[in-house]
C-alpha cells in the first residue's frame, strides 16, 4: 500500500485559500498526480486544501472523500518562552528539547505545555483512531506498533530468512496495490506520521520541512509473515516544482527554503 500525503499550496491564510503560487503550484501537482493510478483521493475540510485538490480532481473527474480528522492540528497553547498563543509546535529548542516526554511517541501528549489544552490529548488519540479505520478498511489491522494484514497469505520475501518450513515467495513484477492520495497540512501530516512511524510529534514536527503542495510517500513493507511496516519512501518532495522551474515556497519555515 501507498499513502501520499500532499500538503496544500501556499496558503492564503486570511481566506482560507491560496496564493496565485498557491493555485500554480496545485496546477503543476495535477500533472504529476494525473500520471498515477490512484485508488482513492481524501482531503481536508479546509479551503487550503480543498483547492489544492481541485485542479487534480477536476483533471481527473474524480471526487475526494471529505476526512474532518485531517484538518490542521491547531488547538492552540500558550508559549512559555515567547509567550504567544499559538499552535503547540515551533517553539524553541532549548524549550522542547529539554523535556523528556517531548522525545517519547507515546507521551508527548502530557508535557505540561501540551496538558494546557486537553484537546490535544483527546485530538491526537482521535487522529490516530480514524487512521487505523482508513488503514483496516484497506486491509491493515493496527496490532501494537505495527499492522497485520488478517485476510493476507503469509508471505516471506527472499531477502528475508524464512522458517524452514515456508516456502519463499518472490515479489511479483507489478504487484497492484491500493494508492491512497491525502490533501491536507504540515502539522496533521506530522501527527499521522508520528503515529504510522512511532516517532514523537515534536521531533517530527521540529526536524522536518514539508513545502507547500510538496508529496510525503509512505510505503508498507509486507515481507515477513502478513505483517506490515510502513516506510517513508520521500518526505517533502517538491519534483513537480523544481522541474517546472517554480521555487519552492518557505511558507512554514523559519528559513529560506533551500531552491536546488
Amino acid at each position: 500500500m501507498r499513502i501520499i500525503f500532499v500538503r496544500h499550496g501556499e496558503p492564503d491564510y486570511a481566506h482560507d485559500s491560496l496564493t496565485e503560487k498557491g493555485w500554480r503550484e496545485a496546477r503543476l501537482l495535477a500533472e504529476r498526480i494525473s500520471k498515477w493510478n490512484v485508488t482513492e483521493f481524501y482531503c481536508s475540510p479546509l479551503g487550503r486544501a480543498r483547492d489544492t485538490a481541485s485542479p487534480t480532481l477536476e483533471k481527473l473527474h474524480r471526487q475526494a472523500v471529505t476526512l474532518d480528522w485531517m484538518q490542521e492540528f491547531t488547538y492552540l497553547i500558550d508559549d512559555p518562552i515567547t509567550g504567544r498563543h499559538k499552535i503547540p509546535w515551533d517553539f524553541v529548542p532549548s524549550f522542547w528539547s529539554s523535556d523528556p516526554l517531548m522525545m517519547d511517541a507515546e507521551h508527548w501528549i502530557q508535557a505540561d505545555v501540551m496538558k494546557q489544552n486537553p484537546q490535544i490529548a483527546t485530538q491526537f488519540k482521535q487522529v490516530c483512531t480514524s487512521m487505523d479505520a482508513l488503514l483496516a478498511s484497506y486491509g491493515y489491522v493496527r496490532e501494537h506498533h505495527f499492522y497485520r494484514m488478517p485476510d493476507a497469505p503469509e508471505r516471506f520475501i527472499p531477502r528475508t530468512v524464512a522458517p524452514d518450513d515456508v516456502e519463499v515467495l518472490e515479489l511479483p513484477e507489478n504487484k497492484e496495490e491500493p494508492v491512497i492520495v491525502i490533501f491536507c497540512h504540515l502539522g496533521i501530516t506530522c501527527v499521522v506520521l508520528s503515529h504510522l512511524l512511532n516517532i514523537p510529534f515534536p521531533l517530527l514536527v521540529h526536524g522536518i520541512f514539508l513545502p507547500t503542495s510538496s508529496l510525503t510517500i509512505l510505503s508498507s513493507e509486507e515481507r515477513w509473515s502478513n505483517e506490515a511496516y510502513f516506510r517513508a519512501q520521500a518526505i517533502g518532495d517538491v519534483n513537480h516544482l523544481l522541474s517546472a522551474g517554480e521555487a519552492i515556497s518557505s511558507a512554514g519555515s523559519f528559513t529560506e527554503a533551500f531552491q536546488g
